[in-house]
């Protein structure tokens, strides 16, 4: 029996319209829409087209997008600035820099520049650490969206078994930590994990974030158990010279076992603007006062 395919993208495309619900009313409370600003450091294809589909999502929410587009010989202190002046504007809620930066800039200074209170995608070590006791604070993106699209689909995880197959600050750390929130027994497995196929056969909840093309084959996976694949790679396609995506997990065989499993694409990745955009508009009203309303 194939598994059942959880659609990150209708999911998504409901969060998004709940977002939008919400705004009039804010809009109303503090003569002002949310405000997302966007640093785009050169011109990376993907970054502009990650940029592109964020500024447009945010507008289609009823919010306020700001693009900062700047060269790529920008100095680390001119960077710098224009994060100060984003922090200190009051129309701005949340601050994304667009990853990656060129090579003479550090990253982690950059991203440790943004108040933690605009910090929407999460990496700030304050958010980090926040996360890490339990606090309110800005979640990454994409592992919430993980964690929303689980419980859509399972309800409560109080007791099940979760392998998170990846380690980074972007999705496998804060990954294990949201789950254990939800008082999974979590396992971090990694390229060093010895018998990785066994580690990941005991799990009931299985998110492959390890960044490798179709590593994850399908007798690896317990039968019944929930998959969420963050993967996104482009192989080569059917057709010379065509290339196309797929995900960490060898969906063919992993759906034959599975009880439900996110497609690449249209799994995980559409979730990670629609939570950016979540995450500003609770950024907007907590900046105000406000009680983020319960449909965030």
């Amino acid at each position: 029996m194939a598994a059942d395919i959880i659609d990150g993208k209708a999911f998504a495309a409901g969060l998004r319209a709940r977002i939008a619900e919400t705004i009039p009313a804010f809009r109303e409370k503090t003569g002002r829409a949310p405000g997302l600003a966007v640093v785009l450091v050169g011109e990376d294809p993907a970054s502009q087209v990650y940029v592109r589909s964020k500024g447009k999502a945010t507008v289609e929410a009823g919010m306020e997008s700001f693009e900062h587009k700047l060269e790529p010989t920008v100095t680390q202190d001119e960077l710098l600035a224009l994060i100060a002046k984003l922090n200190a504007d009051r129309t701005v809620d949340g601050i994304l820099v667009q990853l990656p930066l060129p090579k003479h800039i550090d990253e982690a200074a950059v991203i440790g520049a943004i108040d933690p209170d605009k910090d929407v995608d999460g990496f700030h070590v304050v958010n980090a650490g926040r996360l890490a006791v339990g606090a309110t604070g800005f979640v990454p993106c994409t592992p919430l969206g993980c964690i929303m699209l689980l419980k859509d689909r399972l309800g409560s995880l109080s007791g099940l078994d979760a392998v998170v197959i990846g380690r980074s600050n972007i999705v496998g750390k804060p990954m294990a930590q949201l789950l254990l929130a939800e008082s999974c027994t979590v396992t971090v497995a990694h390229s060093r994990t010895r018998d990785l196929a066994d580690v990941v056969r005991r799990a009931d909840i299985v998110v492959a974030a390890v960044g490798r093309p179709e590593m994850i084959k399908g007798d690896w996976i317990k039968p019944g158990a929930t998959v969420i694949d963050v993967g996104i790679n482009r192989v080569p396609g059917a057709s010379e010279g065509k290339t196309k995506l797929v995900g960490d997990v060898d969906y063919a065989s992993a759906a034959e076992v599975a009880g439900a499993i996110t497609p690449v694409p249209g799994g995980v990745g559409p979730m990670t603007i629609a939570v950016l955009l979540r995450n500003t508009a609770v950024a907007a009203h907590l900046r105000e006062g406000l009680s983020p309303p319960p449909t965030l």
